[in-house]
């Protein structure tokens, strides 16, 4: 049985599922309004040492960058316009293959050139992420994001995260104006 989060909520998905080897962080949306250009959102993840900081630049999983060093966490590719119904994107996450170093893994959401084509959240609707056991397809927790956020242009939708031995996952729902360069920033990776 799926348990529904709320803003900052949290779940034990070691208890939720004692048997979870890969989890399917799953991430959808739709577009309320149109501005004349296609919506093209991006789900990344960035592996975070104890001290909140990116292990390293090669631990930012995005488009561009679709696997940790180790195989971990793995993007399943980008999809341009968030057309169908389902998952928009998807990152796999091996729980046991996750390096020890790695505390959390924050799932951040970001509008592709949204100052370009003058887009930000205000104009997304049904934005959600959950957790899904892979092996079993359940799903094991989903949060709906409900915020307003007219001005924000990435958001943290969630956080997996390891907490006296379980692995836990926590709804975020943090927006950023800065875009994915800002929020990977604030994380310590090295921005171009």
């Amino acid at each position: 049985m799926s348990v529904s989060l709320s803003k900052g909520g949290n779940v034990s998905l070691t208890k939720q599922a004692p048997n979870l080897r890969v989890a399917m962080i799953g991430l959808g949306w739709d577009e309320r309004s149109t501005t004349g250009a296609a919506f093209d959102l991006d789900a990344s993840a960035l592996l975070l040492n104890a001290s909140g900081r990116i292990i390293s630049d090669s631990y930012f999983v995005f488009f561009n960058n679709l696997e940790s060093p180790e195989g971990s966490v793995k993007h399943t590719g980008d999809n341009l316009d968030g057309s169908g119904d389902g998952d928009d994107e998807s990152i796999l996450v091996d729980l046991a293959a996750v390096p020890m170093e790695c505390s959390k893994i924050v799932f951040p959401v970001s509008i592709y050139e949204a100052p370009e084509r003058s887009q930000s959240f205000g104009q997304v609707r049904n934005a959600y992420i959950r957790v899904v056991d892979q092996d079993s397809g359940t799903e094991l927790t989903r949060y709906d994001l409900t915020e307003d956020a007219s001005t924000e242009t990435a958001m943290i939708f969630g956080e997996l995260y390891r907490h006296q031995g379980e692995w836990k996952f926590r709804a975020v729902g943090q927006g950023y104006a800065s875009g994915l360069a800002g929020i990977a920033r604030d994380y310590g990776v090295n921005v171009g």
